[in-house]
């Protein structure tokens, strides 16, 4: 007699009534040996990542302003997440001053066109986690995530493997942002489809 995984009866019935969530002891695991090496050298580190990364040899930046930066998430959600994270050193947005608020408003505005040009993103979400309880990685460096998003791309293996497969190598991805931010898509009319 067989006996059906309990996991595969949770999945299921996750599937069909809209609730999925996976137990920690449910959660594959994929071996990333590339991480360590990121988490060791930041791990005894007493300056702030954010900080260091604008004067870092190995980073994934694709643009410098005045105020703020704009860098690709080491560890995205999406193909193309992006962060922009303002020099200062600040917990919360409401610690910045207006002229950076602009800038980070500014960047993130630009990174949604470039992303679109360069991905064909049908959407996106843009968010700033402020404090642990938020969920900020970083939680005294304010910051704002851009990530693009397309109908579909939470597919199975999100939803029912707990993995999220990301197909270009970040190197590629930075080329190719860069490739686009530095000369900016033509806008389009949204009436006539016609560039302007």
């Amino acid at each position: 007699m067989q006996v059906p995984c309990q996991r595969s009866v949770t999945i299921v019935s996750s599937l069909l009534t809209g609730a999925f969530l996976l137990a920690p002891s449910q959660m594959d695991r994929i071996w990333a040996p590339w991480r360590m090496a990121y988490i060791e050298a930041h791990s005894g580190s007493s300056e702030c990542l954010f900080c260091e990364l604008p004067g870092s040899d190995d980073n994934l930046i694709l643009h410098r302003g005045v105020e703020a930066y704009v860098v690709l998430n080491r560890y995205p959600y999406s193909n193309g997440h992006l962060m922009v994270v303002p020099y200062a050193h600040q917990a919360s947005i409401e610690d910045l001053e207006d002229s950076t608020l602009l800038e980070v408003m500014n960047l993130s505005s630009q990174a949604i066109s470039v992303l679109r040009a360069t991905y064909g993103a049908e959407a996106f979400n843009l968010g700033v986690n402020i404090g642990k309880a938020a969920g900020a990685g970083v939680v005294h460096h304010v910051h704002m995530h851009v990530l693009p998003r397309w109908a579909g791309d939470t597919n199975f293996m999100a939803t029912t493997a707990g993995t999220r497969v990301i197909p270009e190598d970040l190197e590629e991805t930075l080329a190719r942002l860069v490739s686009h931010w530095d000369s900016p898509p033509a806008e389009e009319d949204s009436d006539s489809g016609r560039q302007v």
